[in-house]
């Protein structure tokens, strides 16, 4: 088609998908982490009181105290790369853009800190994407990290007079592609280590417990994982919540009292967190670390942490799957 005189350059179409992960400091310093904190804890869906009440307390005791505690957590995982986080996710955004071909532009973004949703939403539609599909990485759904993605995508689009057609990968903690690949994983990474462990511990990350009554199917949607996990796996496979914050009742068991019973009673532990599609700072420090800790000042000797399935060849044909039908009748 032959444009008219002075019509501005018109981009090919293409399809787009934006996955999105919850986010990092940029460095592992008071100032850096500090304000990641301030964007984190000041989501509606992360905290649910009151501004009113809430936000003297964050901009008080925590933002003052929390950052350089955090810091420190944050600078015993720090990679040549950066956060691991940040540094996996775009390495499965790579990896992803390879696997789908150039017919389709894949970008990442973080629902706090950088890449921002915003940000890479212009990237893709600047490259022509006026279909996207919206890929969470969270294999269970919860209020706090799914839906307020979709938040940060709607206020987004508010301020667009063009706005792309969306879609949303849906959550996929029974998916039999994802317990496929979850399986594999665990199943190599178990069959490596130079123990047999006595106990399986899946750590989910925790959330308050009042959200499970006001409808929130997150711990369903845990247990069901670990249910099919244990399944597939042919053992027990046992749950526990960690990342308790602050003094509400959270989902119980919490991963931290586990950890320090099963050292007591000398069992042998391999710990896995399927909750998080990509290592961390909860995986690495807090279980990785701080847990091994946690366990051999209880009395445990063996104790190993298994990582996530990150951009390994099971995660990444598992996410390939998912995301290529829920691009079908796009493409």
């Amino acid at each position: 088609m032959t444009l008219p005189s002075g019509h501005p350059p018109v981009t090919p179409s293409q399809v787009g998908v934006l996955l999105v992960n919850l986010g990092t400091p940029d460095a592992p310093e008071p100032r850096a982490v500090r304000r990641y904190l301030k964007q984190f804890l000041s989501d509606r869906r992360v905290v649910e009181i009151p501004a009113l009440l809430w936000q003297p307390i964050l901009r008080g005791i925590i933002l003052t105290t929390r950052p350089r505690k955090s810091a420190r957590a944050y600078a015993q995982v720090w990679t040549d790369a950066g956060s691991p986080l940040a540094a996996v996710t775009q390495a499965q955004a790579a990896s992803l853009q390879t696997m789908l071909g150039p017919d389709i532009r894949v970008a990442h973004a973080m629902r706090y800190g950088e890449p921002a949703i915003g940000s890479a939403l212009d990237v893709l539609m600047s490259a022509g994407c006026r279909r996207i599909l919206v890929a969470p990485l969270y294999p269970q759904y919860c209020a706090a990290t799914t839906a307020t993605v979709v938040d940060a995508v709607g206020a987004h689009l508010a301020t667009l007079r063009w706005q792309p057609t969306l879609r949303y990968l849906p959550p996929y903690h029974d998916d039999p592609a994802y317990i496929a690949a979850l399986a594999a994983s665990v199943r190599a990474q178990l069959a490596a280590l130079d123990f047999a462990p006595d106990v399986l511990l899946a750590s989910f990350h925790g959330m308050p417990e009042r959200t499970l009554h006001l409808g929130d199917p997150y711990h369903c949607h845990c247990q069901k994982t670990a249910r099919l996990l244990s399944e597939a796996l042919g053992r027990p496979v046992e749950v526990a919540f960690q990342s308790r914050f602050g003094r509400a009742k959270w989902l119980e068991p919490a991963t931290d009292a586990r950890i320090e019973a099963l050292g007591r009673e000398g069992k042998s532990v391999a710990v896995v967190a399927p909750g998080f599609s990509a290592d961390c700072l909860e995986t690495l420090e807090e279980l990785a670390i701080r847990g091994r800790e946690q366990f051999v000042a209880a009395g445990g000797q063996k104790f190993a942490y298994l990582p996530c399935l990150n951009d390994s060849g099971d995660g990444m044909t598992m996410l390939e799957n998912l995301v290529r039908r829920e691009l079908s009748g796009w493409l």
